[in-house]
């Protein structure tokens, strides 16, 4: 019997006998012989460290838009920071092209599909077993439908592999685009049909169990945000057949889907929130790097010797590096740093300036401007006169000499260069106005960036993981669907992430959408989930504007000066300024909340319509 060849990117089992048969006479007689030097589909399914190893390549596939394996320099084309890297390409952003964040690929689906029919022609392994893999593969389909729906609409809804019949017209295999709904229903669907048969219950880089209610939890609270809140606008965006747009009247179904998911996780005491730290703010930041007995992370992207990133090389603190070069590429803006409230429940806008305006503020330590912050702050930004890697990371933009009648700033080009009074004239991390690879916002990033030996050398690079889902997005998610669906447990949800923060009990008293808004950024900044936030509550054309005028649309940098002579001597002040590297408001267009479909899917398949404004 002829046996069958894997025919897909996970091998080259096929390339190696089409290679072959091209650079040699193969008469029928080469495809009735065993193979001896190739995989066969019984060698492959009857493997499970074969199976594991199609899994890896899977997992190893999903997409992030800026995760470690996502463009990680995307941080800063959005409003929670600015680019200080080489050359000035995310500062200089006009407008979001059409294609930006386009997700587009069949080539994963197919491969998931092949996957699922050979494992159930093929194997002769333990039900159990193949029931397992079947459930994980089933997973990393749905994972990747989420990604296409969130950023396309609704695609091709294809869960077999499609074969050409090489008969001339293709027209069969050629499906249009389902429902925007559609998708999301078959991402709940899936999710509720494999939560049962995963397995890996103690692991965090493989699905399980909660992991299925995470991406539902997800995946739901986002269906029922754009039927509800694409239904307001002046102007819904939607296409006739409902390849974009979900109607207003399936909301709550889809927020009591994704408040179910979350409770089902919250309640299961499988997880809880990561309290390993005294210090809160210390213990925010270790939550998403620590990998050993970690109480919170759900899923996360592996890294390791084999598999490294390039995220803490590109992003610590100039003064803390390891390397000659690398460091501060994205850093956070000060719109972000005022997000963070302040624990006695005032807005956390930095008060630099008397509330006259008419002098500054001074201050006895330059740390001293931000006592009294939500220490999510700590966990997620360097500021002035903290430390990273056991290192004092040194943000200081000059000094203000006074000279009798009134200060003169003076800064520099150099870095870690000291004043004529012997104090330090210029931070070894900037801020710098116009030079590269130094803070141009006054502050860095610490949230994510491994302080691990040698994560930040060019050589060694970091191997820290990259949390997918964990149990403060799962709250922030049924606070959410509660909020919507009119549940006073909003707030306990809401409460619960705050006190962790250093909040009292009970903070807040009356949910609001704002507040549910805010406690995502400053919860979840840097996880990938801003941009599509601001997609999904069909308010990113209204944030983001194109007009200089608008705070929101730019970006802004905090710069500290030591006062050097006068009756405030040995005095930290500070200048709120546009980042002065950052020359063109951000600007989000209605074409915007559907990424474009690529013009060669188009023209191959005429059955599929293009999204709006395209």
């Amino acid at each position: 019997m002829k046996s069958r060849i894997l025919c897909s990117s996970l091998t080259h089992a096929c390339m190696a006998v089409m290679l072959w048969c091209g650079i040699s006479s193969c008469g029928d007689s080469w495809f009735e012989r065993e193979p001896k030097n190739i995989i066969t589909e019984e060698n492959v399914w009857n493997d499970p460290d074969q199976i594991l190893a199609i899994l890896a390549n899977l997992y190893d596939r999903l997409p992030t838009l800026s995760g470690f394996s996502g463009d990680m320099n995307l941080h800063a084309y959005f409003d929670d920071a600015s680019w200080s890297g080489l050359g000035n390409g995310a500062n200089q952003l006009a407008s979001y092209g059409y294609d930006f964040a386009r997700y587009w690929d069949y080539g994963l689906i197919r491969d998931i599909n092949l996957a699922l029919e050979n494992i159930g022609i093929y194997s002769q392994l333990p039900e159990a077993d193949i029931r397992q893999y079947n459930a994980e593969l089933r997973f990393i389909r749905a994972f990747v439908y989420f990604e296409l729906v969130k950023r396309m609409g609704g695609v091709p809804l294809i869960t077999e592999p499609l074969v050409y019949d090489f008969g001339g017209d293709p027209a069969y295999l050629q499906y249009p685009r389902a429902k925007e709904s559609e998708i999301y229903d078959f991402v709940a669907s899936e999710t509720d049909a494999i939560a049962e048969t995963l397995g890996n219950s103690n692991s965090a880089t493989r699905a399980n169990r909660y992991t299925a209610l995470a991406l539902k939890s997800r995946a739901m609270l986002y269906a029922g945000s754009i039927a509800r809140y694409n239904s307001l606008m002046p102007v819904p965006i939607a296409t006739p057949g409902g390849e974009v747009g979900i109607p207003a009247s399936l909301a709550d179904g889809y927020y009591r889907k994704s408040l179910e998911a979350s409770k089902q996780i919250i309640e299961s005491g499988k997880y809880r929130l990561f309290k390993e730290n005294a210090d809160l703010g210390a213990n925010f930041y270790d939550m998403p790097v620590t990998e050993t007995g970690n109480p919170e992370i759900i899923f996360a992207e592996d890294f390791n010797a084999s598999k490294k990133h390039y995220f803490t090389f590109n992003n610590i603190a100039r003064g803390a590096r390891e390397s000659d070069n690398g460091a501060s590429y994205v850093t956070p803006s000060l719109n972000l740093v005022e997000a963070f409230d302040y624990l006695d429940g005032s807005p956390g806008i930095l008060k630099n300036r008397t509330e006259d305006g008419s002098d500054y503020i001074y201050y006895d330590r330059v740390s001293d401007i931000f006592a009294g912050k939500d220490a999510r702050l700590y966990g997620t930004v360097v500021y002035p006169g903290t430390q990273f890697r056991g290192v004092d990371v040194v943000l200081q933009a000059g000094v203000k000499v006074w000279n009798g009648s009134e200060y003169e700033t003076v800064e520099g080009e150099a870095f870690g260069v000291y004043y004529t009074d012997g104090g330090v004239q210029v931070g070894t991390s900037g801020p710098h106005r116009t030079a590269e690879l130094v803070s141009n916002t006054g502050f860095n990033l610490r949230k994510l960036v491994s302080e691990a030996p040698g994560a930040s050398d060019q050589i060694t690079l970091g191997q820290n993981w990259w949390p997918w889902f964990r149990l403060g997005e799962i709250y922030l998610n049924a606070a959410e669907a509660a909020f919507e669906l009119g549940l006073p447990e909003a707030k306990d949800y809401i409460n619960t992430l705050r006190e962790r923060a250093g909040f009292p009990p009970n903070s807040i008293q009356t949910v609001t959408n704002g507040i549910i808004r805010n406690e995502r950024r400053v919860e979840l900044a840097f996880e990938d989930h801003r941009f599509f936030d601001l997609r999904r509550w069909r308010i990113a054309h209204e944030r983001w504007t194109g007009d200089v005028n608008n705070p929101d649309d730019m970006m802004y940098a905090l710069y500290p000066y030591h006062i050097v002579g006068g009756v405030h001597d040995g005095k930290y002040v500070f200048e709120k300024l546009v980042a002065p590297r950052f020359t063109v408001p951000r600007y989000f267009r209605m074409g915007n909340y559907y990424s474009s479909i690529a013009t060669d899917v188009l023209t191959n398949n005429p059955k599929i319509i293009p999204n709006p404004f395209h």
